[in-house]
C-alpha cells in the first residue's frame, strides 16, 4: 500500500517534491528528509508535516 503526500502540505512543497518525483510517502522515506529540505519550496512547516506523515505511517524510525 502506498501512502499519498499529506493533504495539508502547501502547493509549493508538493510541486517541488512531485518535481523531483517523489509522490508518495515511501518515495520520500527511500531518499530521505535530507534530500528535500533544500529544494525551494520544502521549508520547516513542510518537513515537521513530512517527518510526522513518515512518522505515522510506520516510514521512519
Amino acid at each position: 500500500m502506498s501512502h499519498p503526500l499529506p493533504e495539508s502540505l502547501a502547493a509549493p512543497a508538493v510541486r517541488a517534491l512531485k518535481g523531483q518525483g517523489i509522490d508518495t510517502l515511501e518515495d520520500l522515506a527511500s531518499r530521505g528528509l535530507d534530500a528535500v529540505e533544500d529544494l525551494h519550496g520544502v521549508g520547516p512547516s513542510a518537513i515537521s508535516t513530512l517527518r510526522t506523515a513518515l512518522r505515522d505511517a510506520g516510514l521512519s524510525s
